[in-house]
């Protein structure tokens, strides 16, 4: 059941088939995307986008510039209007937060955003006809903490009392009841830690072990997930095993990590729909895609770090083991 699966949604496979005929770049024009990013240029996944875009016809310091990266979210605002008196001709938004700043400044200039739950966000109006300016991916999220919270469980053997690490940004009160309530079913307690801001994520995971919790749950959002070392190092420190929302992350120093990949995310839908608006197709008219493979990884030697025993069962339900 954990091992990689591939499906197509119900937007998925019409997405993909979405004609770029009849849409084409302009000789001699240089595109501009402007950004509103926690992660630096040189992440992983804004590699690969770009990477992507060159085979697409835009490539970065020939027919196009791209910018607006390492940014703290209190100055997304700010990068926003600074986009739109540039005159970009899209803004490229990581995380919710980024989303609704750039809805903020504008609702004409094209926005392609990676977010939770594009619809619960009130983002889009729905998945098929998003309307507006903005499409982009919505990544399933909360049934996907659901998911990760269930395979934490059994990551832990005995568990009686975990927590979670929730960004109020990005999961909302009632996301975070059903997951007490699902807890609850299973014979688990699970406590509630709410971070807003980088510095407050250490203090919530020592208060998270101060409630007795010896499991951690990191729920789907930009801000833990661009902060993550230092999620890293304080689970060390306490031996807390814990899941997290992206493969990538357990291939990192995290414990578990179950979900699509943001790498592949970027390389694979976030380029394509990028390229689309540069070519001058309306957002309205882009469906809003969800990923369509999940990974569970496992890292075992974060494991020996914390001196915790991964059950064999589901270490041979892995897609990937780092031994």
């Amino acid at each position: 059941m954990m091992r990689r699966r591939e499906f197509t949604t119900l937007l998925g496979g019409a997405a993909v088939a979405w004609p770029l005929a009849g849409h084409t770049q302009e000789p001699g024009r240089v595109y501009r995307i402007g950004g509103l990013h926690q992660a630096p240029a040189d992440a992983p996944q804004h590699l690969a986008f770009v990477a992507e875009l060159q085979k697409l016809g835009f490539i970065d310091g020939q027919n196009l510039t791209v910018h607006g990266y390492g940014l703290s979210v209190e100055r997304f605002a700010e990068v926003a209007q600074d986009h739109v008196k540039a005159h970009v001709d899209a803004i490229l938004c990581g995380g919710e937060a980024a989303a609704r700043a750039a809805q903020g400044a504008t609702r004409t200039i094209p926005l392609v955003v990676l977010v939770d739950d594009a619809v619960r966000a009130g983002l889009v109006r729905s998945l098929a006809k998003p309307g507006g300016n903005t499409t982009g991916v919505s990544i399933l999220a909360s049934e996907l903490d659901g998911k990760r919270q269930d395979i934490l469980i059994e990551a832990v053997p005995g568990l009686r009392h975990m927590a979670a690490l929730v960004d109020p940004g990005s999961t909302t009160g009632v996301q975070a009841k059903t997951l007490v309530q699902s807890a609850g079913v299973r014979g688990v307690e699970l406590s509630i830690h709410q971070v807003t801001k980088p510095e407050e994520i250490a203090p919530a995971i020592d208060a998270a072990k101060a409630s007795g919790a010896t499991a951690l749950n990191v729920l789907a959002s930009a801000l833990l997930f661009n902060n993550r070392k230092i999620i890293f190092e304080r689970v060390a420190t306490w031996r807390l095993p814990a899941i997290y929302q992206w493969p990538e992350m357990a291939e990192d120093e995290g414990l578990l990590g179950y979900g699509p990949r943001i790498v592949e995310i970027y390389r694979d839908l976030i380029s394509r729909q990028a390229a689309k608006v540069l070519r001058g197709i309306k957002p309205a008219d882009i469906p809003v895609e969800q990923p369509t493979r999940f990974e569970l990884v496992i890292n075992l030697r974060a494991a020996q770090t914390i001196r915790h025993e991964v059950p064999a069962s589901l270490v041979l339900r892995a897609d990937k083991v780092i031994e």
